[in-house]
């Protein structure tokens, strides 16, 4: 079986970035990996928990001026036959999303208006409890009413409920009250490596049932090991295929290139902090909150780069996965769940 030319004719999608998304960040030198990595859809994270709220929109506002601008190569995109024409033109396809429903500021009508500006997925939490629902590093108290209402608006204006970072509660309480299929962006199996930020085989199988998919993530952390590695990111796609079926497993590597912080005139302020970068190991020894000690994330974290990502497809055919089960995973069954949801 040739991989690389399955991954060369596959649509390959990654639902989630690794990088924290500043404002005044140089765009081009952020975003040229997955162009090199011959990635077709990228779904850049715009805003998290950690941030004030109001940084989500400073971002989304900062890349849909500033991307034509800057990264000609990327297109953003609506839809998916959006998706499909920028891929015909060689461009990237580019949407966003939030992690953690703090973005919200507390209203509900907030999604429809994310979802205007190109947001296709939001999670309930990252990491820690908010008016929504539990982080997987909290205490597991669950769904709340706000978080129903939430899915409600999502599943009403198409927007995908994304599961990842979230406590086991809430992901149950979501998948059941979610009417179309929902996803956990960038996953791994807690029966391979017992991290609190990987799941259970409930859970895997409560976002299979939903006709959702769970896209496995390149961080050395949730794989178990020093050093990310294309086998291991197989590894573990081949565990949620044996449990669920090849059509419910993705990959997205949640990849973050070590940049520098843009210089800026701006002032410090409580809020960005000096010399702010996206290496998340400077956030979380700024902010040890949303990484609790003890659970490794103190050790520091790597990354599988992008740009191996054809290696995890040659992984995945010595794993005995066929071409199509490829395809899917590379990008098909997301996809599939894109085409079901958006509106």
């Amino acid at each position: 079986m040739d991989a690389a030319a399955i991954y060369k004719d596959s649509l390959v999608w990654d639902d989630h970035c690794g990088f924290e998304m500043l404002p005044d960040a140089p765009l081009a030198p952020l975003l040229t990996p997955w162009r090199e990595a011959g990635v077709d859809y990228l779904s850049i994270n715009v805003g998290y928990d950690v941030k004030a709220w109001t940084r989500t929109i400073e971002n989304i506002a900062a890349l849909r001026r500033r991307l034509p601008l800057e990264a000609p190569f990327c297109r953003l995109v609506s839809s998916v036959a959006d998706i499909d024409a920028a891929r015909a033109e060689g461009k990237l396809a580019v949407t966003f999303d939030i992690e953690g429903m703090d973005a919200l500021n507390g209203r509900a009508d907030m999604v429809q208006f994310y979802y205007d500006l190109g947001v296709r997925h939001m999670l309930f939490a990252y990491n820690r409890n908010n008016l929504a629902g539990s982080g997987c590093h909290d205490e597991d108290t669950g769904l709340t009413d706000f978080g129903r209402q939430v899915i409600d608006e999502m599943n009403r204006v198409g927007m995908v409920v994304d599961c990842s970072h979230s406590g086991f509660k809430t992901t149950m309480a979501a998948m059941e009250r979610s009417s179309v299929p929902v996803v956990f962006s960038h996953s791994n199996p807690k029966a391979l490596v017992d991290h609190g930020r990987n799941i259970t085989d409930e859970q895997i199988k409560g976002c299979a049932a939903t006709g959702g998919v769970i896209g496995i993530n390149g961080v050395s952390l949730f794989l178990g090991e020093a050093t990310a590695s294309p086998a291991n990111v197989a590894r573990h796609a081949a565990y949620v295929a044996e449990l669920t079926g090849p059509e419910h497993v993705g990959i997205s590597l949640d990849y973050a290139p070590k940049t520098e912080a843009p210089k800026t005139s701006a002032p410090e302020t409580e809020e960005t902090g000096p010399g702010e970068s996206s290496d998340i190991s400077e956030t979380i020894a700024r902010d040890p909150y949303y990484w609790p000690p003890g659970t490794g994330y103190e050790k520091g974290v790597s990354y599988l780069d992008i740009r191996r990502l054809p290696e995890v497809a040659g992984e995945l055919a010595k794993a005995g996965f066929t071409a199509p089960d490829i395809a899917g995973i590379l990008g098909g069954n997301f996809k599939r769940v894109a085409q079901q949801v958006w509106k």
